[in-house]
């Protein structure tokens, strides 16, 4: 049924008796204007039939309803959205209605979902869609998300929920800032895009980029290009970049994929590889593609083809292809498998160790060494060592 029908139903026309009485009272104008012009010339009655008839139309393309309830159904008769409005104006011309302090919810499959309610809006394309705007807020009925911006879309048709404009948004999960959001309502998934900031409201730590999806039953936030983590601890900032990634709101972790690196505020160590798995509670750093780990105040460089940080005990584990440089003199070290402590920089290497020094020129090969680069103190032991000086 055209919307229309829905306001004049429930509400009254502005200054005036009910609107169904009154659109009853045209068939009584066009009578009386037939009877007055029927001994008059055909075309002078037709002229006034004509009047008459304009005047019906002008009068029937815009109506003012207050205190109205405007709703609208599916093909299955099941509500898309139910409105409360103080006052309702409606032009059949353009099929668009204005309404003024819109109070209602959104339906999906015949069920409330969503509250809404804002200063103003429209309803479009006779119910196929409605606009809010101004100071808006809308609700999710099943998850808490609560969306505040100054427009507010909803297209039934297509489950599309769209909010404009200095878009906030809250839940126990997490806090958002962007210009828009598109929520899917039926996959309860909702993009952001525009200067994107989400915040997780147990630690604050922040997702910063250009869009973000946020699967909200899953808790999960992820990024298809390229992303910002930020955290701060005891007064130090953690920073992490990638390409793309995925933040799990509930194993509070960072999955960080295409030219990852985090910095690390408190040590100054920075981590890169193509996919680094960060854990925040239990404050490892994990990758089993290829790592590099840097300490600049050190001048430390180690390789490896997977590795594990843990910054609570300050220790690192790398395997596979090990290689380390450091000091003044960059010492390297080679090996199967490394242990190095991230505060003291002293290390553990097993398997096909190499150690190499340019100052005084010396390489040692054996089955394991421990020591410092940095002040060119290695032992190397554990079976058949090496020495080989270089004049």
């Amino acid at each position: 049924m055209p919307t229309w029908f829905q306001l004049h139903k429930t509400g009254q026309r502005f200054g005036q008796k009910p609107a169904v009485v009154r659109l009853a009272s045209f068939s009584l104008i066009c009578c009386a204007i037939a009877s007055v012009t029927a001994c008059a010339p055909q075309d002078r009655a037709a002229k006034k039939i004509e009047e008459g008839r304009k005047q019906v139309e002008q009068f029937d393309s815009s109506l003012t309803f207050q205190s109205v309830t405007l709703e609208e159904f599916d093909s299955k008769g099941r509500l898309w959205w139910k409105v409360k409005a103080k006052q309702a104006r409606y032009s059949k011309d353009n099929k668009v209605a204005a309404i003024q302090s819109p109070d209602g919810e959104l339906f999906q499959d015949g069920k409330a979902i969503l509250k809404v309610k804002a200063d103003r809006g429209e309803v479009k394309q006779d119910g196929k869609a409605i606009l809010l705007i101004g100071n808006i807020t809308a609700t999710d009925l099943r998850d808490g998300v609560v969306f505040k911006g100054n427009e507010v879309e909803w297209q039934p048709e297509r489950d599309l929920l769209i909010v404009r404009n200095n878009l906030t948004g809250t839940h126990p999960q997490l806090m958002v800032k962007a210009k828009e959001a598109r929520m899917l309502t039926r996959a309860r998934q909702i993009d952001l895009t525009g200067q994107v900031v989400a915040t997780a409201t147990k630690d604050k730590t922040q997702i910063k980029s250009e869009k973000l999806t946020w699967l909200v039953p899953v808790q999960k936030v992820q990024a298809s290009q390229p992303l910002q983590v930020v955290r701060v601890k005891d007064n130090f900032t953690d920073q992490a970049r990638s390409n793309k990634g995925l933040v799990d709101l509930k194993t509070r972790t960072a999955t960080l994929q295409e030219s990852a690196q985090i910095q690390l505020g408190e040590s100054g160590l920075q981590v890169l590889s193509n996919a680094l798995l960060w854990n925040f509670d239990q404050q490892t750093i994990a990758s089993n593609v290829g790592v590099t780990v840097l300490n600049p105040s050190q001048q430390l460089t180690l390789t490896a083809l997977q590795g594990q940080m843990n910054m609570k005990t300050n220790m690192a584990e790398l395997t596979k292809n090990v290689r380390g440089a450091g000091g003044k003199n960059q010492a390297q070290i080679a090996a199967d498998r490394l242990l190095w402590n991230l505060k003291t920089q002293k290390f553990d290497a097993f398997g096909n160790v190499a150690y190499r020094q340019s100052n005084p020129p010396l390489n040692l090969v054996g089955p394991q060494a421990s020591g410092t680069l940095q002040d060119q103190m290695v032992v190397v032991s554990g079976g058949r060592v090496e020495t080989k000086v270089i004049p």
